[in-house]
């Protein structure tokens, strides 16, 4: 293995600078290998961009994710290592199935196993989407070993989606974390239309308060911290209590797109674009979730028709540019 690039002291310094790139990635034109512990890389180019990973290990690489989303793709990620290590990518690990993050990772297949949740799979394999299809799949949680480092593969059930799971080296006091935790700069979804909200808020406070965990990387942007993760489950919890509270009064859903400001999580990053689809995804769910009074708006007893009020197939509508997870 070729000799790392660069060097750093104390974990916190390197959140810090991660952080701190969080508002000088340029345009994408000349992708970068960022540091963010001893042994963790992410592809740093188009802003915005579902990261891609590299655990760097003397036996062999790790790549976590892989966008297609920006010149920093998985095919000039794979140039990019045989160009720094003499070492071949012995692992590639899909976080979820969603495209965006998983596009292109084919093109390691002729040196790694692919690795996924057992659920990441059939999605891929069904829906035919462009990526490596698993060779290893798991349940609940794995380990990897690797050039004297271990990998822990969680998955707590559905949260953002059904098979979303989370990659953890505790010797260094790092969790990957895609699409689950708060970046620096926005919000962690823009809508929550494959996510199982109850779950995504236990496991939110579950990664919150793992062990070993210093540094958390998002699906996208920079670096941050596990307070991230635990101050996104407050705004989950809020958004939902809130649309329900408005629901159970009989409130519309265009009366909740007023109603509900959110203006104390107004320092959230892209929450002036993703606030309207947030709104109406959680009252759909909430509308599958909870019935509403029989006398209330629509209900049999109030003259009305139930489907006035609560209406099957309202638009989401644009939920803002790069807004895909």
């Amino acid at each position: 293995m070729k000799k790392n690039l660069f060097s750093f002291g104390l974990l916190t310094s390197l959140v810090a600078l991660s952080q701190l790139s969080n508002a000088q990635e340029s345009d994408g034109a000349t992708p970068r290998l960022e540091q963010v512990s001893e042994s963790v890389f992410r592809t740093v180019h188009r802003p915005g961009a579902a990261n891609s990973n590299v655990i760097v290990t003397d036996e062999g690489l790790i790549v976590v994710d892989g966008t297609c989303r920006g010149a920093g793709d998985p095919t000039w990620l794979k140039q990019e290592l045989g160009r720094l290590y003499d070492v071949p990518v012995k692992y590639v690990i899909l976080s979820h199935d969603h495209e965006d993050h998983i596009c292109d990772l084919h093109v390691f297949d002729d040196t790694a196993v692919t690795v996924s949740h057992a659920l990441t799979r059939q999605h891929i394999v069904r829906e035919g989407r462009n990526t490596s299809v698993p060779d290893v799949v798991f349940d609940e949680e794995m380990e990897i070993h690797l050039g004297g480092k271990k990998i822990v593969l969680y998955y707590f059930g559905p949260t953002h989606s059904n098979n979303l799971i989370q990659v953890h080296l505790p010797e260094e006091g790092v969790l990957i974390a895609p699409d689950i935790a708060r970046a620096e700069r926005s919000l962690a979804l823009p809508d929550f239309r494959d996510a199982d909200i109850d779950n995504l808020i236990e496991t939110l406070g579950v990664l919150g308060k793992l062990d070993d965990v210093e540094i958390v990387i998002p699906g996208h942007w920079g670096a941050t911290n596990q307070e991230s993760l635990l101050e996104y489950r407050d705004y989950v919890v809020a958004l939902r209590d809130r649309v329900l509270e408005e629901m159970m009064a009989g409130a519309t859903i265009e009366q909740i797109l007023e109603r509900v400001t959110m203006d104390d999580f107004s320092d959230y990053g892209n929450i002036d674009i993703w606030l309207r689809s947030n709104l109406i995804s959680m009252w759909d769910k909430m509308y599958r979730y909870r019935e509403p009074n029989r006398d209330g708006p629509g209900g049999e007893d109030s003259g009305g028709e139930y489907q006035d009020a609560y209406p099957i197939g309202f638009s989401v509508g644009d939920s803002g540019a790069g807004s895909n997870q």
